[in-house]
């Protein structure tokens, strides 16, 4: 089945790197317009280059998705350089571990700041971003708005309790947007990865004491034993902004390995 969103508008926020990227690079190789937002510049720019050297259709806008005024800037600006706006794409998170050590992600060290910083961009975020959008959404013939959530959305892991109770949160966001969105024909939807090898990802296993070790217990609950490719996980996200997805609202895709099929580990099974 092949993805047709050629002309389609998409606002990519955290798309200097990881899925935002790849998502990016994928949907303007597919024939879509992209506008990255990131803080980070040089690597924005380096990936709307790379884009737009292949014929694509890219800009860059630098944006703190925290701040109210920041998001208005950023979808006018989109508005303005492609055309319109039919997709969000509310890709960006952070992760607790960006914020403290391993000692102060304990609960009995916890600080309310960490938490405040992980919800405001994995949760807070996603929802003032759709509503900056909202404008511009509902001009489109095909309009539509996807988050990142995670497997983290269904189970608990040490260390990470705001970015698990924020991706839980998007979860339930997703479905409560729907609903208020349904009347614009707008559809909302997330998706749920497993281990992706995104920078971070890649970075923290190559930090850690022992680096295999370390990828191993990353994708031990996988029943693909493997990380996860960007790529893999920007096809489904150009797939649900597609006139393929026309009948899809509400919904949280897992793109996971088959992690969320079973609780066992890949030790119990005899891979070949």
């Amino acid at each position: 089945m092949s993805i047709d969103i050629e002309g389609l508008k998409f606002v990519i926020t955290g798309g200097a790197s990881g899925m935002g990227a790849a998502t990016a690079k994928l949907a303007a190789g597919y024939g879509a317009s992209v506008v990255i937002a990131d803080l980070n510049e040089e690597k924005s720019r380096a990936v709307v280059d790379e884009i737009r050297s292949k014929s694509g259709r890219a800009w860059y806008k630098q944006c703190d998705i925290t701040i109210d005024d920041n998001l208005s800037d950023l979808m006018e600006f989109a508005a303005d350089s492609m055309g319109g706006i039919d997709v969000l794409h509310n890709n960006a998170g952070v992760v607790d571990a960006m914020f403290g050590t391993a000692e102060e992600l304990t609960l009995e060290n916890y600080s309310r700041e960490i938490w405040d910083k992980v919800i405001a961009v994995n949760l807070t975020a996603p929802l003032f971003a759709s509503k900056a959008a909202l404008p511009f959404l509902r001009k489109s013939s095909n309009p539509s708005v996807i988050i990142a959530a995670s497997v983290s959305s269904y189970f608990g892991n040490p260390q990470i309790i705001a970015y698990g109770s924020s991706k839980g949160g998007v979860a339930m966001l997703t479905k409560n947007l729907a609903v208020e969105l349904a009347p614009y024909g707008i559809r909302v939807n997330c998706y749920c990865p497993g281990a992706i090898a995104t920078e971070m990802t890649v970075s923290y296993c190559n930090n850690a004491p022992d680096p295999a070790l370390a990828e191993k217990l990353l994708t031990n609950y996988h029943l693909i034993p493997r990380l996860g490719k960007p790529e893999e996980v920007a096809e489904l996200v150009c797939f649900l902004a597609s006139d393929k997805a026309t009948f899809i609202n509400g919904v949280a895709w897992p793109i996971d390995g088959g992690s969320l099929a079973w609780r066992g580990t890949a030790g119990e099974l005899d891979f070949q």
